[in-house]
């Protein structure tokens, strides 16, 4: 009796060998923008490309989107040419800095985009309400965009970005120049986003503002993937073993303890008690939300 299988859905992304070099003709020598790119990226998943400006994070996400042509190797989207239509109707795109026509407002914004996309009448005027409400401009949606924060921008950014309900969103250093605030919010919109089952790349040189949203991550340094894996597994530190207390431990408690620990065969010498620390997203959001007058927006005060 034969047994049916069901194939697995094809990967989000996947590039095999993916390379870009731009000829320095006046140097006589070629520019390696991006070397030998392996990367696999499921449905589903937030994935983060981390480095150093100039390590080939923009240029891998302009070739998955087919907006550059590789010199070598191949780069799929949902099993399909970056550059084809089936594949772009399923992307939606936020560069690190977009250009939006200054004078309309937010709602007209999205007007625009989505009947570039394609989407129109009753379907449109419901996606507007939709992606409005996720990104929080209800108070800036009949405010020009010129007089938007840089905040408010990247998240007007991604409800265009997401006008067309795409499956699989790159946004290109999606937080560059926002404030600690407004960075909290678009990582929050990124969880949601995950919630709904979307797929997320993103790139970012700032590996705090990852932490928290990516499932894994790939670390990119001159044009090459040097680390990749998920955030739990790379910043686990295997040579040693932390033990929280939640409780303040006198000296003589401690040193009580530090004969416990001793006795399994631990070197008494190398048992250290340190305090957990805050990161500086954390203690700058706790203190700025504890204030009496914080406001969660990060439009300007008029």
């Amino acid at each position: 009796m034969e047994t049916s299988t069901v194939a697995a859905p094809p990967l989000a992304v996947e590039t095999i060998g993916l390379t870009k070099r731009y000829p320095l003709t006046w140097k006589r020598k070629v520019l390696v923008a991006l070397d030998g790119l392996n990367l696999q990226v499921k449905q589903g998943e937030v994935f983060g490309l981390l480095g150093p400006n100039g390590s080939g994070k923009s240029t891998t996400l302009k070739l998955l989107l087919g907006l550059i042509v590789a010199t070598e190797g191949e780069a799929r989207v949902f099993g399909l040419p970056p550059e084809s239509l089936e594949a772009r109707r399923r992307v939606g795109f936020l560069p690190e800095n977009p250009y939006f026509y200054a004078f309309l407002n937010g709602d007209e914004t999205l007007r625009f985009y989505g009947k570039l996309c394609g989407v129109t009448g009753d379907k449109l005027d419901k996606r507007i309400e939709e992606l409005i409400d996720l990104v929080g401009l209800q108070n800036g949606r009949e405010r020009p965009l010129r007089s938007y924060s840089k905040g408010m921008l990247q998240r007007i950014g991604l409800a265009q970005a997401l006008i067309h309900d795409p499956d699989l969103l790159f946004l290109d250093e999606p937080t560059a120049g926002v404030d600690p605030l407004g960075s909290a919010q678009i990582r929050d919109l990124i969880l949601k986003l995950k919630k709904m089952g979307k797929t997320v790349v993103f790139s970012s040189h700032l590996l705090e503002q990852v932490q928290e949203v990516a499932d894994r991550v790939a670390i990119f340094s001159l044009g090459k993937k040097v680390l990749e894996g998920s955030l739990e597994s790379l910043l686990t530190e295997n040579q040693s073993t932390q033990v929280l207390i939640p409780a303040e431990m006198n000296p003589e408690q401690q040193e009580r303890l530090r004969k416990f620990i001793g006795q399994t065969g631990v070197n008494e010498s190398e048992i250290r008690f340190t305090r957990p620390h805050l990161s500086l997203e954390q203690l700058y959001l706790r203190t700025v939300q504890a204030q009496p007058d914080f406001v969660s927006k990060d439009s300007p005060r008029p």
